[in-house]
């Protein structure tokens, strides 16, 4: 019996959550339009008024649509625990932990209303959190998986820039906190590092401006560092995109005529006829 229920969980994980299938990728797509359906409906809630300024017919709508998304959310996290071949570790990863935050409002508005009303409508927009879910099925387009394995090739780069970028920012931060300090605005360190991360970003709200000539060239250096934070990532990733590109073509020359530019669905030489070899692209599985 151990040995059936064993095979039933494997069929069922296959088929509803396996992303290397076809069904699998199927359903999370669903189960992604279904969460921005939540989003757009809550919207819609929210736009027309609170909940006191609803006819009833307009309040029996919403709570029937709301409780149809919680039925179908329920139901999915339920197969997921099922299903997943570590229950445990699924419950507590990321996605179990925003599977299951997602799924409760309306059982927390019916248990405590005096403590979901005010948060109802915001808790319930989280949902758009599950729509991050179809991003994991990008992988498997092939049109996408040049940037796919350019992002992931170039994140130690990353890592290290954006590291740097926020050595800066404490430092001008500190610098400014120095400089300026509370009567330009800069009350504390975290307001300054604020400030610093609206600067270099070119954003500049205006709520927070230096009055010293010393803290105008702070901030007029931060400003030009701000260039590098989006011309350095875009150039990381243009590299590696380039060098994905020739990967790709070189691993599609025909093995005959060594002609190299093939579409990447093709099966045979556009110009000998010969068999391409088939790419045998891998994907991290996620270790649940």
């Amino acid at each position: 019996m151990s040995n059936r229920s064993f095979s039933l969980r494997r069929t069922l994980f296959r088929r509803l959550f396996d992303q290397q299938t076809r069904s699998g990728r199927r359903f999370e797509a669903l189960c992604g339009l279904l969460a921005l359906l939540s989003v757009i409906t809550i919207f819609i809630e929210s736009s027309m008024g609170s909940q006191l300024t609803f006819t009833p017919q307009e309040w029996h709508l919403f709570i029937w649509i709301e409780i149809g998304f919680t039925l179908i959310f329920t139901l999915e996290y339920i197969l997921r625990v099922i299903a997943w071949p570590r229950p445990v570790r699924y419950v507590f990863s990321f996605w179990g932990v925003i599977d299951l935050a997602t799924m409760l409002p309306l059982y927390v508005l019916w248990l405590w209303p005096e403590l979901a009303i005010h948060y109802f409508f915001a808790w319930r927009a989280m949902r758009a959190i599950r729509v991050l879910r179809i991003l994991k099925l990008l992988r498997y387009m092939p049109a996408l998986h040049s940037l796919w394995r350019a992002v992931i090739n170039a994140r130690h780069q990353l890592i290290l820039f954006y590291a740097f970028v926020g050595i800066v920012m404490v430092s001008a931060g500190a610098l400014m906190y120095a400089i300026e300090g509370e009567a330009s605005g800069f009350t504390s360190l975290g307001v300054a590092v604020y400030w610093a991360v609206v600067t270099v970003t070119t954003v500049g709200y205006g709520d927070i401006t230096p009055h010293s000539v010393s803290g105008r060239f702070v901030a007029s250096v931060l400003i030009l560092i701000g260039y590098s934070v989006i011309a350095i990532p875009t150039g990381i990733l243009t590299a590696q995109m380039s060098n994905e590109l020739q990967q790709s073509k070189r691993a599609r020359r025909c093995p005959r005529c060594h002609l190299e530019d093939h579409n990447p669905e093709a099966h045979y030489c556009m110009r000998c006829g010969e068999q391409l070899p088939q790419l045998k692209e891998t994907y991290p599985e996620e270790k649940q």
